[in-house]
């Protein structure tokens, strides 16, 4: 089983910032990226809709021969992470306790421990951050808010602009008034505008990027249960999407800083 491909999919390119993390720290790993592009974005849609997309998605990866699936996508991972669980035998993990992990570790040493999330309307709605917060950190703070224009932006590589700096701006001013010790970007499209959120945030909050969270959890888990592929001279790097891959091809380019090829439509 170490041989087989590691599968990421998520409703659009925002996943890629995951598929990074994972490939710097996990380099003799072949992986596998689905992008739902033809039904972006998931955090307006239902959760009934959500987790039917994400059963697709896994199957779809599965056709691949996948050895363990990622859902780089916290909207997936609020609606439909347990159900995925319990219904494939390989493992699934998702985004949003990665990133749990790495705020409690921000706030660890501050004594109110202030920690403020913002994701999709479908993230912030499903209450999973705030959830999993208080449960492993009972009396902590937490400031959330949906920032649905986000996503869009972020397809349209609009990420260190004025319109994007001016969206921030608006959507930040409330729990930013709050004082914040750490700032869970809870959207793997979010850590794009990680620049814009710095100069909006201020220096004083830490940002924390659940696609970097994930590629640890990712590393453990395959030491874990004895799947980590130790040497591989030409690791494949493929791409699948629902849609037409031309967006997806340049903004993709921008993200890992390279050349996409190996890219491929799909239906599901």
């Amino acid at each position: 089983m170490p041989h087989r491909p590691i599968g990421i999919f998520d409703s659009g390119i925002g996943g890629l910032t995951v598929f990074r993390e994972i490939a710097k720290i996990l380099p003799n790993e072949d992986l596998i990226y689905l992008g739902d592009t033809a039904r972006v974005p998931y955090g307006t849609k239902s959760a009934a809709t959500v987790t039917r997309y994400a059963f697709q998605n896994v199957r779809c990866l599965l056709q691949e021969d996948v050895k363990l699936v990622v859902v780089a996508c916290n909207t997936a991972s609020a609606f439909a992470l347990d159900a995925l669980q319990k219904e494939f035998r390989i493992p699934v993990l998702g985004v949003v306790e990665p990133g749990v992990a790495g705020a409690l570790r921000a706030v660890a040493a501050k004594q109110r421990r202030r920690v403020g999330v913002i994701g999709t309307e479908g993230t912030i709605s499903s209450g999973a951050y705030a959830k999993s917060l208080i449960e492993k950190s009972p009396g902590i703070s937490i400031k959330s808010s949906a920032c649905p224009l986000f996503v869009p932006l972020v397809e349209e590589g609009w990420w260190e602009n004025d319109v994007a700096e001016s969206v921030a701006r608006v959507y930040l001013r409330e729990i930013l008034a709050e004082g914040l010790d750490a700032l869970i970007l809870g959207c793997t499209h979010y850590p794009l505008l990680k620049k814009t959120l710095r100069k909006v945030a201020g220096e004083g909050v830490v940002l924390v990027d659940s696609a970097e969270e994930t590629a640890l959890e990712t590393s453990s888990l395959l030491d874990a249960r004895g799947l980590k592929r130790e040497s591989n001279p030409k690791p494949v790097r493929k791409f699948l999407v629902t849609d037409s891959p031309e967006r997806f091809q340049r903004v993709g380019k921008l993200i890992l800083e390279s050349e996409l090829t190996n890219i491929h439509h799909v239906e599901i």
